[in-house]
C-alpha cells in the first residue's frame, strides 16, 4: 500500500558518454553539452549535462522504486536550480506528499540533489497506479 510520506531515492554520477548517449537520442546538440572550448566560454565554465538527464532520473525512481512498475506518469513540473556538470554524482529523491486513493492518483515531490547538497532540479510529479 502506497502512503504520504514514503520515499525511494537512486544515486548516479554524470558521465560524458551518457551526456553524448542523450544527445544522440534526443537530437539536442547544443555545444554547451558537447564541446569543451566552446562551454569555457559560456557563462558555465566547463561543459554542462542536458537538464533532462536529471528529470530522466526523477522517470527511473518513479516507474522503478516508487511507485513502481505499472506507474503511469501523468504529469511533471519541473525548475533547474543550478547547472549539473559532468562527473557530478546526482541524488534522485521522491516522496509521495499526496495521495487520492479512489482515483489511484499520486503526488510525489521529486528533488535532484548534487554532491554538495545542492538541489540542482525540483519538481512535482502526478502518477497513477492501481
Amino acid at each position: 500500500m502506497l502512503e504520504k510520506g514514503m520515499k525511494a531515492e537512486m544515486t548516479k554520477t554524470v558521465t560524458d558518454e551518457d551526456v553524448r548517449m542523450f544527445a544522440k537520442v534526443s537530437s539536442d546538440t547544443n555545444p554547451v553539452h558537447l564541446d569543451e572550448e566552446y562551454a569555457k566560454k559560456s557563462m558555465f565554465g566547463r561543459r554542462i549535462a542536458h537538464g533532462m538527464i536529471s528529470a530522466g532520473y526523477i522517470s527511473a525512481v518513479l516507474g522503478n522504486k516508487l511507485p513502481g512498475n505499472g506507474s503511469i506518469y501523468l504529469g511533471q513540473t519541473l525548475k533547474f536550480m543550478k547547472p549539473v556538470y559532468l562527473n557530478d554524482t546526482i541524488t534522485t529523491v521522491v516522496e509521495i506528499i499526496d495521495v487520492n486513493e479512489e482515483r489511484h492518483i499520486y503526488t510525489l515531490k521529486t528533488d535532484c540533489i548534487n554532491q554538495r547538497g545542492e538541489v540542482v532540479t525540483t519538481g512535482e510529479a502526478k502518477i497513477m497506479k492501481k
